[in-house]
């Protein structure tokens, strides 16, 4: 990036909420997204674990946004929402290809790739390191009611207004530019 000024993280301005503990086989809190969760690596959502949310919790959702990404709003790169109280783990690949795993009744949202799927890392090269910030959203209704197609900004807002708690896991990656 030209600047040593980064965006703030997503969820800065929101209106607080208490946080519970989100943990990967995949990813490291402060660490580097491999190459498996990038676009044009492996293009495959990392597995997710969660515990310790609030016991009024009556669905989660998933997301994934890099607020890093050269737009002036982010990129949203993940939206699952609807997912059951009782479900507390994804595997690897839940939102990618087959989508093994995913519970039924789970509601891909629409990425800022236009896919209803996990889309995976793929900052501009050269463009510097990109924040990636996996979050897990305690919510306190079923279901959002929400189309696949709603617009990310409307899921994310949605979110913010809804949570009871959240779980954050934020990595970074870069795409450095091909060698002559």
């Amino acid at each position: 990036m030209t600047t040593s000024v980064r965006p703030p993280l997503p969820f800065d301005f929101l209106r607080p909420v208490p946080s519970f503990t989100v943990l990967s086989t995949d990813l490291v809190d402060g660490g580097e997204l491999g190459e498996a969760q990038a676009y044009e690596g492996g293009n495959r959502s990392p597995q997710l674990s969660w515990s310790g949310f609030p016991a009024e919790t009556r669905s989660f959702a998933v997301t994934c946004f890099d607020p890093d990404a050269p737009t002036g709003c982010g990129w949203w790169h993940w939206q699952l929402t609807d997912l059951p109280a009782d479900v507390t783990e994804l595997p690897a690949g839940a939102g990618s290809g087959e989508f093994p795993g995913l519970p039924a009744g789970a509601v891909h949202g629409r990425n800022d790739f236009g896919s209803n799927d996990f889309g995976g890392a793929a900052p501009p090269p050269g463009h510097g390191r990109h924040r990636y910030v996996f979050a897990v959203h305690a919510l306190p209704v079923e279901s959002l009611g929400l189309a696949a197609d709603t617009p990310a900004a409307l899921v994310g807002g949605t979110l913010g207004f809804l949570a009871l708690a959240r779980a954050v896991l934020v990595v970074e990656y870069e795409t450095h530019p091909p060698q002559d």
